[in-house]
């Protein structure tokens, strides 16, 4: 069975579910309306674009996905923040789901420099045969 910390499909889910919660449980009015709409889509593509990582086609893909997942958690930080401005008794909660954004976003820059680091060494394996067959 799988530890849920470290099953990143589960884990993506259910920070998804919690920025939903979270919004959900949000005053809205002209100035949190629009945060609470980015806020939502970024939290919630993180996981989204994992499960399209994890079906990837091809090395560079998945690359390109989880350079997205990457992204999405680092732009559901922003909007963190941008929430804990706008409802300031929110702060609390706002602050956990940060802490959580922040580490998925270090998850998927390791995965993307690992994912980098052996896209390179293919290459340069690829190349190494190509000039000991000529």
């Amino acid at each position: 069975m799988k530890n849920s910390d470290y099953d990143l499909e589960e884990r993506t889910a259910r920070f998804g579910e919690a920025v939903i919660e979270f919004c959900l449980n949000l005053p809205t009015n002209p100035v949190t309306a629009p945060i609470i709409n980015q806020l939502v889509r970024a939290g919630t593509s993180v996981g989204a674009n994992y499960c399209e990582a994890d079906d990837a086609e091809s090395k560079k893909d998945f690359r390109h996905k989880i350079a997205l997942c990457r992204k999405e958690s680092r732009e559901t930080k922003y909007w963190l923040r941008m929430i804990a401005k706008a409802a300031p008794a929110q702060k609390a909660v706002a602050r956990k789901l940060w802490s959580e954004a922040k580490e998925l976003h270090l998850i998927f820059v390791a995965i993307v420099r690992t994912t980098d680091r052996n896209l390179r060494a293919a290459a340069q394996a690829a190349t190494s045969a190509s000039d000991i067959r000529h």
